[in-house]
């Protein structure tokens, strides 16, 4: 539960921080307005790619479900910035796909190198609690003892 609404915020603060930084090269002032009005629409694709791939289920994968995510968040964007006449130019959707992907598969790349041994350590006791004959064929000498 925490891992999927970690892996929302984690991509929602990527948006911010692209937004931010935009601002700040263009000589922009950064206020809690001009943020949102900038970054609502690419927020809004991230939850729309968070609901498509269902990224509750593996938050911190990167393929499919950050690549997807990633794709699903710049497409949003750049529908609803088209749709309301903001700037589209093909050097913002270079910049804004690169960066972007940078920081929503970059984030999860260290968020899974991060936590890896806590997911070994939960394949090793599932394998643990895995009783006999639930994935595994018995052997010849299961069998041998089963007849006699």
């Amino acid at each position: 539960m925490f891992r999927s609404l970690g892996a929302l915020v984690g991509d929602l603060l990527v948006v911010i921080l692209f937004v931010a930084i935009g601002f700040v090269q263009h000589g922009t002032p950064l206020t809690t307005e001009n943020i949102f009005l900038v970054g609502w629409p690419f927020a809004v694709g991230a939850l729309l790619g968070h609901l498509a791939i269902r990224a509750w289920r593996a938050p911190f994968r990167i393929w499919p479900h950050g690549l997807f995510v990633w794709a699903i968040t710049l497409a949003t964007g750049m529908a609803v910035r088209t749709l309301f006449g903001a700037g589209t130019e093909v050097s913002f959707l270079i910049v804004t796909a690169i960066v972007l992907a940078v920081g929503m598969l970059g984030w999860r790349a260290i968020a899974l190198w991060l936590t890896r041994g806590e997911r070994a350590a939960e394949r090793r006791a599932a394998v643990e609690e895995t009783p006999m004959g639930a994935d595994e064929t018995a052997t010849d000498a299961d069998r041998t003892a089963d007849a006699g």
